[in-house]
């Protein structure tokens, strides 16, 4: 019998798993893709994504589990040309495919702002059939009206600002390098400089936050007019300097409630001033085309940690920068696990993914995997739709706000441990032999 909650998390996890993927363990080996395979993977591939990966930061914060290190000149210097040859590599196994997304994040993308990120952008566009405006990630201290001019000359049209909390306690806990006031200047200024999107990232579920916070943070936020805004609670990662204080168990699916409550909240405030939900955390201004980072169907990762998922496999790039650029200075690519996808994987996969999206269209499916989706899920989605998570009319599926929630508990319980598992094993040993997800 399980005798823990931490146990009863890892068979509901293992049981998911299986259920959604048919596999007891999903296993990312160093088994690089060639060169050849990788050229025959691009053949089935109409279109597809590039996500560009910028590592550096100017301080480490406690909470975030993404590959960052601190910024230095002369590394930028050495990463803006790894990543060009990477690009070069790519040129030729990708051919004329038009790119239909650009997603700058990070670590934080205007670190290099003024040391390289020009030059990559512009050798992306001469290298790949661009089709898209940029969508890239910013810090509030970068925001200067020189900045934000420099930001828009890059192609920048759908800019994310990583505030995470408008209440100075908050902003010492998560150990943010500015005031309310200085983070407020720095939003009102993006969003009266002209982007197509303004996102701006919050935090809800700090430690000792009460609903009157969250609820004058809501407010806040459609008063400075951002046209959208991305609200998740607080994950801790067991490997971050945060989520190793304040210790496991922090992060169980027990603290549900307390987020349920607070995101009920944040929707009522923003669907009241306009806005509609757009992702399972994000809700934009009607009309406003969303920020988007995340739910490409198929994407090429550049830089360090870059992961590229490409139909049937998925494979993600060292995480070491200097260990990425020397990769590339000896003539390969960077790539350091892979997994082969089975079909079973590849429709949970986009499921879940457009799910995330909050809606989708069955023809949309039948067109990917050349099936009904309700021959292959009707009876969840029907007991799903029994229980209130989600809608359909028979031509589209829609997520509610109830679904919502409970799929981002269902993916928190996922993803703490796969993250921590993959991410933390690659920031430890970052030419792994193996990652096994369980």
């Amino acid at each position: 019998m399980p005798s823990s909650t931490s146990d009863i998390e890892r068979l509901f996890r293992r049981a998911l798993v299986r259920l959604l993927t048919g596999e007891r363990e999903i296993r990312l080996t160093h088994a690089v893709p060639s060169f050849d395979g990788l050229r025959e993977k691009f053949t089935q591939i109409d279109a597809l994504g590039l996500y560009l990966h910028i590592p550096f930061c100017e301080r480490i914060c406690p909470y975030c589990p993404y590959n960052k290190e601190l910024y230095r000149p002369d590394l930028a210097e050495g990463y803006v040309n790894a990543i060009k040859r990477e690009i070069d590599i790519y040129a030729g196994i990708v051919g004329d495919k038009p790119v239909t997304s650009l997603y700058i994040g990070g670590g934080t993308p205007t670190t290099m702002l003024h040391s390289g990120l020009a030059d990559i952008i512009g050798h992306v566009r001469r290298t790949f059939d661009l089709r898209c405006d940029v969508h890239m990630e910013s810090h509030p201290n970068h925001l200067s009206a020189e900045n934000l001019d420099a930001i828009e000359a890059l192609g920048v049209r759908h800019l994310s600002i990583g505030v995470e909390s408008l209440m100075d306690r908050h902003l010492r806990t998560l150990c943010r390098p500015y005031t309310v006031s200085q983070v407020k200047d720095a939003v009102g200024r993006a969003v009266s400089h002209g982007f197509t999107c303004v996102n701006v990232d919050v935090m809800f579920a700090l430690p000792g936050q009460t609903e009157r916070e969250v609820a004058e943070t809501g407010r806040e936020l459609v008063k400075l007019g951002v046209d959208q805004v991305a609200a998740y609670p607080l994950f801790l990662f067991p490997y971050t300097p945060m989520g190793r204080a304040i210790g496991p168990g922090a992060h169980v699916i027990t603290q549900s409630l307390r987020r349920r409550r607070m995101l009920r909240i944040l929707e009522g405030i923003f669907y009241e001033a306009g806005y509609e939900r757009t992702s399972v955390w994000a809700f934009t201004k009607r009309g406003v085309p969303r920020y988007c980072s995340v739910t490409v169907p198929l994407y090429l990762g550049l830089g360090a940690s870059g992961g590229s998922y490409l139909r049937d496999v998925f494979y993600l790039n060292t995480f070491g920068g200097a260990e990425y650029i020397t990769a590339l200075d000896d003539g390969g690519l960077a790539i350091a696990l892979a997994v082969d996808l089975t079909e079973k994987m590849q429709r949970a996969g986009w499921l879940y993914w457009r799910v995330y999206e909050t809606r989708f269209r069955k023809a949309d499916y039948r067109e990917r995997f050349g099936e009904d989706i309700d021959a292959a899920y009707g009876r969840f989605l029907t007991a799903a739709c029994r229980l209130g998570l989600l809608k359909d009319d028979g031509e589209r599926i829609a997520l509610s706000d109830s679904g919502a929630f409970w799929l981002h508990a269902a993916e928190d319980l996922l993803s703490i441990e796969f993250v921590s598992t993959l991410w933390g094993s690659s920031r430890r040993d970052l030419w792994p032999e193996r990652a096994i997800l369980s």
